[in-house]
Formats: structure tokens, sequence, C-alpha cells
């Protein structure tokens, strides 16, 4: 008789955590303040480069055919299945599978690291070619943008590591869930920023 209340009991805090878990907004306020921030910023970086192409499209359409779409494109799909490796991870925390989600982390480090070879290969095969910082207002933008987003990726990479250890480790602190999530949805940002940049330097016409 003493059995029924405490199952109840579990039911209902199940029920409210599968609410918490439906409802919720991933990680803290304070990393969307952060991503809102941050995308906002590079939003005005590519409202001033469409400004400043149309200017002058005869020398980005020649610039941007210099560059190579195949490093551009294998990052992209690159840092898209290491989204989709977070994503997997995180719900592997969330269900307390540690190694699986530790291990997904990884793939997504490595997914990181492979963009980054690419990218430092991309750099060196310009900059031997002739293509630097001051060669025109096209590839001022490029180092710039592409730059910054490759900070992005290294602080990225590193946030995976303390994911790895923290998904390891399991949730022991009740804003532990929030920390990974928010860690997660930066990881997030540094693909959706790579999404438009792509198509913005290496394609458009």
């Amino acid at each position: 008789m003493q059995r029924e209340p405490i199952e109840t009991q579990d039911h209902g805090a199940a029920s409210a955590g599968e609410k918490y878990r439906q409802s919720h907004t991933p990680g803290e306020t304070g990393i969307w303040v952060f991503i809102m921030g941050d995308m906002m910023v590079f939003a005005l970086f590519f409202l001033v480069f469409v400004f400043y192409r149309a200017e002058n499209t005869a020398l980005f359409q020649a610039s941007q055919a210099t560059l190579n779409t195949h490093y551009g494109t294998f990052n992209t799909l690159l840092l898209l299945t290491s989204s989709w490796f977070v994503v997997m991870a995180t719900n592997g925390v969330r269900k307390n599978l540690r190694r699986q989600a530790a291990t997904l982390y990884g793939l997504a480090f490595l997914c990181g690291a492979g963009f980054s070879l690419i990218k430092v290969v991309e750099y060196r095969e310009k900059i031997q070619a002739g293509f630097g910082l001051t060669t025109n207002d096209f590839y001022m933008y490029y180092y710039i943008f592409t730059g910054l987003h490759f900070v992005h990726v290294i602080i990225g990479m590193a946030v995976l590591v303390a994911l790895i250890h923290k998904s390891l480790s399991g949730l022991r602190e009740p804003g532990d869930l929030a920390l990974i999530e928010g860690g997660a949805s930066y990881w997030h940002m540094v693909d959706v920023l790579w999404i438009i940049l792509f198509p913005l330097l290496y394609l458009m016409k």
C-alpha cells in the first residue's frame, strides 16, 4: 500500500521531465545572447560584402573564380556532418548514454579538425599563388571573414573537447545539461555561419 504514492510520484516526475525536454530552450539564456549578437555582427559583415561586391562586380567575380569550390564544398559537408554528430551526441547525453555521446562528440571534433586542415591547405595555396590579404577588396574580405570563422571553429573544437569530458562524467549538477546544450548550440552556430559564407564567397554570381 505504500508503493502506490511512490509510483504516482515517479510518474509525475517523469511527465514533468518529459514536458521540460519538449518545451525548454536548449542551453542558458547567456549563450543565446552571445550567439544572436555574434550572428548580427556577421550579418553586418555580409551586408558590407554584398554592397561592395555590387560596386565592383567584375573584380569580385574574377577573384571568386580563383577559389577552389571543391575545398569549400567538402568543408560544408564536414560541418553539416559534424552538426549531425553533435545532435545525436546531445540526445545521448539526455539518455545517459555516456560513451556513445562522447564518441559522437569525438567524431564531430574530427570533422572540425578536417575542416581546419583543408582551410590551412587552401590558405597556403592562395598565398603561394600570390593572393594575399592586400591583393584586392575581394581577398581582403575573404581572409577576414573566413579567418574570423576559422577562429570560431578552433574555439568550437575546444568546446567539443569539454563536451566529451562532460558527457563521460555524466550529469551531476542541475546546470550540466544546459551547459552541454549551450556548447552544442555554439557548434551549430559555427555551422550556420559557414553555410552562409560558402555560397557568399564561392558561389554567388
